[in-house]
């Protein structure tokens, strides 16, 4: 909770929190004090009314790019070529020619997210050569601009790289100690093509600043499982259980089935959580053995309508429906699934206190002692809220309403 604000006593009443029997959620503190059956003599004044809709927990994004985005701005026609260092370049070419800062973009779209019903938030910051922490800079700024609305973490990123040029690692050391939270490494065989020296600069930066990784892993198919392999070869050795993030990983699930048992398997005993963005691809590990196992999975909107991609659009609820469309889910069991991933599967990534989803059918994030960061939301059921994404949206953070009808509510 922030410290700048102490949220008091609410009542949230006439909602059916993960679709169930109307209820009433009484809230103090910020925090779940009880849920109770609707009752029609209660004083409802000052309540907030649910009128019948849904009560979620809010949506974590727990891999977003908030220093690329280009939403709120014109669109503009895709220039990228493919592969992840002709799009590096093809970011670095354009991002000053926006016709707003990175901290104004930055800002806008976390405000987006925010109004559409995200609450936590963990979003790279690019950390390199050109920019230097001018991108970082422009992330810490949207954060404080939503300090009572979102709970934010920002990763110093080296998006072209740890090695390939100059003063990064510096620049990243730098960003550690002005507040970012978590380390980013990305590809090391692909990128930087030197795994070793970039995991020793990796881990030796988050040992000094005791702050988790974040790995971007991009590399294709045994390649991607040579370098989780180093991976977790540092997080076992480092005594860094449950501080490991794996980002993307599109290919590790593509091998075989003895390797997918053993990464999911090995993920689990080190607590190394994934993140996911819901890619078309269809060789990622998967999802419903990974949350068996007990592997924290969260999702991420990615980059939102920026230089690498016109895709995007600040909404997780509409990422919640692109994760069940790409795993082929149909069950309403699996779909709601994919809304307790991408809310409090996500939160379970940011808070290692919280617990791992225990099952698909696990709904967590709506009990009595829980943080209230609730999403009101129209549907009949939670999958349908899921296949409708409505407009009838009220967040609320810390026990305090933050949007209503997708818009910002003022402070």
């Amino acid at each position: 909770m922030n410290d700048r604000e102490t949220p008091g006593a609410m009542l949230i009443t006439n909602v059916r929190p993960w679709g169930g029997p109307l209820a009433e959620i009484a809230v103090e503190d910020g925090r779940i004090a009880a849920i109770t059956p609707l009752k029609s003599e209660v004083d409802t004044a000052g309540a907030v009314d649910g009128r019948g809709r849904l009560a979620l927990p809010a949506f974590s994004d727990v891999h977003c790019h908030l220093d690329s985005t280009r939403i709120g701005l014109p669109f503009r026609p895709h220039t990228g070529s493919p592969g992840i260092w002709p799009m590096v370049m093809n970011d670095r070419e354009n991002w000053r020619d926006a016709e707003w800062t990175v901290a104004e973009r930055a800002t806008h779209t976390l405000g987006r997210m925010i109004a559409q019903g995200t609450t936590r938030v963990r979003s790279y910051a690019q950390i390199d050569a050109d920019c230097g922490l001018e991108r970082f800079e422009g992330v810490l700024a949207a954060k404080e601009a939503h300090r009572d609305r979102c709970e934010v973490e920002v990763i110093a990123f080296p998006q072209a790289g740890l090695l390939r040029e100059p003063g990064v690692p510096e620049l990243v050391d730098e960003a550690l100690a002005s507040g970012a939270a978590v380390v980013g490494g990305i590809d090391p065989c692909t990128l930087d093509r030197d795994p070793v020296r970039h995991l020793d600069v990796l881990f030796g930066l988050a040992e000094k600043h005791q702050v988790p990784v974040d790995v971007h892993l991009h590399e294709p198919g045994e390649l991607g499982v040579f370098s989780v392999d180093l991976i977790l070869e540092r997080t076992r050795a480092l005594g860094m259980t449950g501080q490991v993030t794996l980002s993307h990983a599109y290919a590790l699930g593509g091998i075989s089935e003895s390797t997918t048992r053993r990464l999911v398997e090995e993920f689990a005993e080190l607590d190394v959580s994934m993140a996911t963005v819901a890619p078309a691809q269809n060789r990622s590990l998967p999802l419903t053995e990974l949350t068996a196992a007990g592997v924290r999975v969260g999702l991420g909107e990615d980059g939102q309508r920026d230089y690498w991609s016109p895709y995007g659009n600040a909404d997780m609820l509409d990422r919640t429906w692109q994760l069940a469309f790409t795993n082929r889910f149909r069950e309403d069991e699996l779909i709601e699934h994919c809304l307790a991933v991408a809310s409090r599967g996500g939160a379970s990534i940011l808070d290692r206190d919280l617990p791992r989803l225990a099952s698909v059918s696990d709904r967590p994030g709506l009990a009595v002692g829980d943080q209230a960061d609730i999403l009101l939301v129209d549907g009949d059921t939670p999958t349908a809220a899921v296949m409708d994404r409505g407009r009838d949206r009220t967040v609320l953070h810390n026990g305090r309403v933050v949007a209503e009808g997708c818009e910002l509510v003022s402070r």
